[in-house]
């Protein structure tokens, strides 16, 4: 049996950007982006992930999402909101709760935007390809993934697929804006030279639900 969720978070902020696709696109040389001299083998991930919101949508109007996702290294519950340099996410690990269930410190971690009941919004699931970009010294600049996409409305009942990219900066990302900029017009260089570009949804979720 696993252990309860613990009540301390885990804290990050992603920086990251993300492109749609075909399902035929063919994946640019990132050995050449500003920074990176390896590039890692692939790693497959299996994702599922279930959202949680109010009746009255309360959380996705204030662009936060609650997640329950098993699969890869990070699986756990997530509250992720939106912030001027990026997305912060708060984690805890599953835990004993169920599928269909916020546990009580997600509730609290949320209290500021929404009020329970909570019910299952939507279902994600994902193939997902990762790769490590890495520099001379074997820092982490970015990990790049290869996402395929399944999405279930659940209040909509509305079924949808599709094909994206994440480019996430890594602990050894440069510090200053003006570089991680360069390093960004190179990624969207990149993909435009192989016939993508920036995604037209903020976020997976948003997708699934015609944001």
């Amino acid at each position: 049996m696993s252990a309860p969720a613990s009540s301390e978070p885990t804290r990050s902020i992603e920086v990251e950007r993300t492109y749609d696709v075909s399902a035929e696109t063919p994946l640019p040389d990132w050995s050449r982006l500003p920074g990176v001299a390896r590039v890692g083998d692939a790693e497959i991930r299996e994702l599922d992930a279930r959202y949680f919101d109010t009746a009255a949508l309360d959380l996705a109007r204030a662009r936060v999402a609650v997640r329950r996702r098993e699969g890869g290294p990070d699986a756990g519950w997530h509250v992720k909101a939106s912030v001027a340099d990026g997305r912060s996410e708060w984690g805890w690990p599953l835990g004993n709760g169920d599928e269909t269930t916020v546990p009580p410190e997600i509730v609290d971690a949320v209290a500021h935007w929404a009020e329970p009941p909570f019910s299952l919004l939507a279902r994600i699931r994902n193939t997902r390809t990762a790769y490590a970009l890495r520099d001379t010294e074997g820092g982490l600049v970015a990990e790049f993934v290869d996402d395929r996409v399944r999405g279930r409305d659940e209040r909509g009942e509305r079924d949808t697929a599709w094909r994206e990219w994440e480019m996430e900066l890594g602990p050894a990302a440069p510090d200053a804006p003006a570089d991680r900029e360069a390093f960004f017009a190179a990624v969207d260089a990149a993909v435009a030279a192989v016939g993508g570009g920036p995604a037209a949804s903020d976020s997976k979720l948003g997708r699934v639900l015609g944001h």
